[in-house]
């Protein structure tokens, strides 16, 4: 699935998991399960706990993520 065709939620870090995985609260309610996404890797952006991030959500399964942005 292309980037364009996922839905942008914002939300806050809540906890960092191992192997890359981050536990996203969203402003709507539900908790979703996130990884960072390629270019966040390639230029090596820090997310931690209380960052606000924007996360790119699958309509085919809303509980896994893609995180996108970091919001300063």
């Amino acid at each position: 699935m292309a980037r364009d065709d996922l839905i942008q939620i914002e939300g806050v870090v809540e906890e960092v998991r191992a192997g890359g995985n981050f536990v996203i609260k969203t402003d709507m309610g539900p908790t979703i399960t996130a990884r960072l996404s390629g270019r966040m890797r390639r230029y090596r952006i820090r997310v931690v706990p209380g960052d606000r991030v924007t996360v790119g959500v699958s309509p085919y399964d809303p509980t896994k993520g893609l995180i996108t942005y970091r919001t300063k």
